[in-house]
């Protein structure tokens, strides 16, 4: 009897070992692509930020950050990341980072005229000066990278002001407000609120296409996507998607746009003329029983497209991986692996 049990308690035990180490490795990234670039990964819990080359397929620097970080853009005329600076529950973040891309180091950081929560951060078309969306503050900044200045500051009168996009041919930026479910429109030149509109619950993610006809908006709290036209300043769609959508980016040729569902561990692939949803992508971990043990809980937050039009990166904030989208086939082709809990991503070409 006894020998019976020794024999069941090391089947027991070398079982056990064995679905671990299959675990581990089936929760490694795999990186099997080449691309140009190198991108840059917000890692929020472990306030990091991931540089990995494209080419090589491997990462090439960490950089600690001081105060938690979430969202990031590149200044590709100055070789420089601008990093958002949002902080946590008892560090409350009032600052951007300006990374030097040459030798992956801090240049120095900007302070922001005591407007608190920095959230969305986006490159302007003069490729030297950034837009910046502060979640506490309520503003809109204009920051001059080289000086590391603060040239404008406008209030925006919502709250949880959160990203931004700007239209691609005129001095326009358009800021989602969460609490407030609405969207500004703003004069980024002479600093007017040219509008501000109702939209759907929790309105966080944004895009804009290509050619800035149309303005799409994620509405996590609901689970739709309104759509404006630039133009005449009206929604003129509303969709569904799946649950939980927080981020949004259009295919460099405008034809589709990628969403992230959050909470469904999905990437919804959406038709831009038709508005129908031509796809729906399934990050592992949710499918199946199995698939429940074997990867962890997926959920997709920021995303990417790179300016190739071959991939697009998409941060899985539960399973610290990014992501890597086949933009023909809209499959996942490769994983990268990242510190804890990646969302804000950016490419330096």
């Amino acid at each position: 009897m006894f020998n019976l049990v020794k024999k069941l308690a090391i089947f027991l035990l070398f079982t056990g070992v064995l679905f671990v180490s299959i675990l581990f490795l089936l929760r490694q990234p795999r990186y099997t692509i080449e691309t140009d670039g190198e991108l840059y990964i917000v890692n929020k819990l472990s306030s990091t930020i991931t540089v990995f080359d494209l080419k090589q397929g491997k990462e090439v620097a960490k950089l600690p950050m001081k105060i938690r970080p979430h969202e990031l853009t590149a200044v590709s005329s100055l070789h420089k990341i601008v990093v958002s600076n949002y902080g946590s529950d008892d560090n409350i973040g009032s600052e951007v980072t300006i990374i030097d891309s040459d030798n992956h180091s801090i240049d120095k950081t900007i302070e922001l005229q005591n407007s608190e929560r920095p959230q969305g951060v986006i490159t302007f078309p003069s490729m030297q000066t950034v837009g910046v969306a502060t979640n506490l503050g309520n503003d809109l900044l204009v920051l001059d990278v080289e000086s590391g200045s603060v040239k404008r500051k406008i209030p925006t009168h919502q709250a949880m002001s959160h990203l931004l996009v700007h239209h691609p041919s005129l001095p326009i930026v358009y800021i989602t407000n969460a609490k407030s479910n609405s969207l500004s429109i703003i004069d980024y030149n002479n600093g007017e609120i040219v509008k501000t509109l109702s939209c759907g619950q929790g309105t966080e993610g944004i895009a804009i296409t290509p050619d800035g006809k149309e303005i799409w908006l994620a509405c996590k709290l609901d689970n739709t996507i309104n759509v404006l036209d630039t133009q005449t300043q009206e929604i003129i769609h509303s969709f569904s998607t799946q649950e939980e959508p927080l981020r949004l980016s259009f295919s460099i040729d405008g034809k589709y746009c990628l969403v992230t569902n959050g909470m469904a561990g999905t990437v919804s692939v959406f038709d831009q003329k038709s508005k129908e949803c031509i796809k729906i992508i399934y990050l592992s971990g949710k499918q199946s029983v199995l698939q429940r043990l074997l990867y962890h809980t997926p959920r997709p937050v920021g995303i990417l497209v790179h300016p190739n039009g071959k991939y697009a990166f998409v941060s899985n904030s539960n399973a610290d991986k990014v992501e890597v989208i086949d933009m023909k086939t809209f499959n996942v082709v490769s994983t990268i692996g990242t510190d804890r809990v990646p969302d804000g991503l950016a490419l330096m070409l």
